[in-house]
């Protein structure tokens, strides 16, 4: 045996040692190197650390070993991470090779030869059944995400809950099948709202969405008053971050048109946060905060309250949102941020909103 292969052989046989079927395993390289050592007399006659540096290149192209990268080498050269993983021992492959080949017409199973750990009898069950489908999938009805995942797989969650199901999350991924193949859809969320009295579907142009259910129902009061801003056609109860969600519902409902979205929000980084991220994520649409509203907020100032948490992960959202206002409210709306204080949609009541028209 070479002197390659004594290496080598040492740093496999040690590696295979502690490998684990299901969990990543941490070593400091040095420690790994030092056992090597203790091993071998003639290590340094061998030059053994730079064969010891190419067995861990190898093994990190094989994919066995993967490099933490903090900036912390092991003060060697040539220079090696000074800490690594040691990844999950794949498991031999258990599929038939002429079963793949016979469904080899659909699907790719290059993912699966690549990582042999998939290789389960319950993901080759999966993929049977999806090849089934698949023969008839053109005469088949579109529906929703839930009814198809609960037909091939036996959940309705199976392909959106990654937590109680991990195994199904990436699934169409790793054997190369779009969700338009299955044909179905996931529908948006629907949301409550208010149409004005006397208003069609045909008639919105104007949408009011509101973060709260309190302001919900005082907006829909002024709105029959004929005193709410912007004369909306219709308001939408946001339901704090779930309109993010359900946002794109509005257009199964409505016919396809330009439309004025207004957003009125609580003033604080939560609601700075879901103002921004709809506009980011419907750049097309027509979205902005409802100004007249949010100046009314500022107006009852002395309503304020603490900001308990969240506000220091949401700068970009706060720098975007401030840069509707003018400089005055710029500053006001700073000073509420540096001390840490909120405006509440709430302070807007039937008798305030009065009060300030």
């Amino acid at each position: 045996m070479n002197t390659i292969n004594i290496i080598e052989t040492r740093v496999r046989g040690f590696i295979t040692d502690i490998q684990h079927p299901k969990q990543k395993k941490k070593i400091n390289i040095n420690d790994l190197e030092l056992q090597l050592r203790r091993l071998l007399d003639n290590y340094f006659e061998m030059n053994g650390y730079q064969l010891f540096y190419e067995a861990i290149e190898t093994m990190q192209e094989e994919g066995v070993l993967s490099p933490i990268h903090n900036k912390q080498l092991n003060g060697k050269s040539p220079a090696l991470s000074l800490y690594y993983w040691v990844n999950m021992k794949a498991k031999a492959s258990k599929w038939d090779r002429l079963e793949m080949m016979r469904l080899s017409d659909t699907f790719y199973f290059s993912y699966y030869e690549a990582h042999p750990e998939y290789q389960t009898k319950e993901e080759w069950e999966r993929i049977v059944k999806l090849y089934t489908f698949l023969q008839t999938a053109d005469v088949r009805e579109v529906v929703s995400m839930e009814e198809r995942s609960l037909e091939l797989f036996g959940h309705e969650k199976f392909l959106q809950d990654a937590k109680e199901f991990p195994e199904g999350k990436g699934f169409l991924t790793r054997i190369g099948v779009s969700e338009e193949a299955l044909k179905m859809v996931k529908y948006g969320e629907p949301f409550v709202f208010w149409l004005k009295q006397g208003k069609e579907y045909v008639d919105v142009h104007r949408v009011l969405i509101v973060e709260n259910l309190a302001f919900f129902h005082t907006a829909v009061r002024l709105l029959e008053e004929n005193v709410l801003d912007y004369e909306p056609e219709l308001i939408i109860y946001g339901e704090g971050t779930k309109i993010e969600r359900s946002f794109s519902f509005f257009f199964e409902m409505f016919p396809s048109k330009n439309y004025l979205f207004y957003y009125a929000g609580d003033i604080d980084a939560a609601g700075y946060g879901i103002l921004i991220r709809l506009i980011e994520k419907f750049p097309d649409l027509t979205i902005q905060p409802a100004l007249k509203i949010y100046r009314k907020m500022l107006a009852c100032i002395e309503q304020r309250n603490d900001q308990k948490s969240g506000q220091s992960g949401n700068i970009a959202y706060r720098d975007a949102f401030f840069q509707w206002f003018t400089e005055e409210e710029q500053h006001i709306l700073r000073k509420l941020w540096d001390e840490k204080k909120r405006i509440p949609q709430e302070v807007l009541t039937i008798e305030t909103w009065r009060n300030l028209m």
